[in-house]
């Protein structure tokens, strides 16, 4: 994966900004000082019991990804990870969820409960297209790449965008808090990071 440096850190400033606003609103809600509905989506209260289910449930997707790259024999086409993007991963985690467990989220649940599994598997497989893995631009331009690497990713994101949708309107979320879906990304891009510095695809800063 070929980083350019500066947008990647214009990307980083960028989504720092907005989450540092999001964590501003739900200092203000919790302080009374903001009501809910003048907030950022989702910016509420969970508790850590909430956070702890969202973040083991996306390992245990990760896991089963992990495993089913090794038994589909794709684990050796994934691509390079740098430091530098690592760390944006980790901004675009917060971002993502702004967007779309949040607006997007918002937006699906005001249509009612009938439209909420529809609205839901619609946005995730638009959340999952807008990833590269079944198409590429570069230099030489727009491209698909649609292998089975490119397939089983795109499924992957896929069914990780339901979780999280699932962490937005789960009984144990009362709130909605967007908490929980942060905690969820952000142990789903952690793990990543992890799994590709022991397969050895984590190399140089940027």
């Amino acid at each position: 994966m070929n980083d350019n440096p500066l947008p990647l850190v214009m990307m980083i400033c960028l989504g720092g900004y907005f989450a540092r606003m999001w964590w501003q609103d739900l200092r203000a809600v919790r302080e009374g000082r903001l009501e809910p509905g003048q907030a950022l989506p989702g910016a509420m209260p969970a508790t850590l019991r909430a956070s702890l289910i969202a973040a083991g449930g996306t390992l245990v997707i990760l896991a089963a990804e992990t495993w089913g790259e090794i038994a589909l024999g794709v684990a050796d086409e994934q691509s390079t990870m740098t430091a530098l993007f690592a760390g944006y991963t980790l901004v675009a985690a917060i971002v993502e969820e702004i967007i779309f467990r949040g607006y997007v989220g918002d937006w699906i649940a005001r249509r009612g409960r009938q439209a909420l599994i529809g609205g839901v598997l619609a946005a995730s497989l638009l959340f999952a297209a807008l990833h590269p893995f079944l198409w590429k631009w570069d230099d030489e331009g727009f491209a698909l790449t649609l292998t089975l690497k490119g397939w089983f990713s795109f499924a992957a994101v896929f069914g990780a965008s339901l979780w999280f949708y699932a962490c937005r309107f789960a009984s144990w979320n009362a709130t909605r808090s967007l908490l929980p879906c942060f905690a969820a990304h952000l142990a789903k891009n952690i793990g990543v990071i992890a799994i590709k510095g022991g397969q050895g695809f984590l190399d140089g800063w940027w």
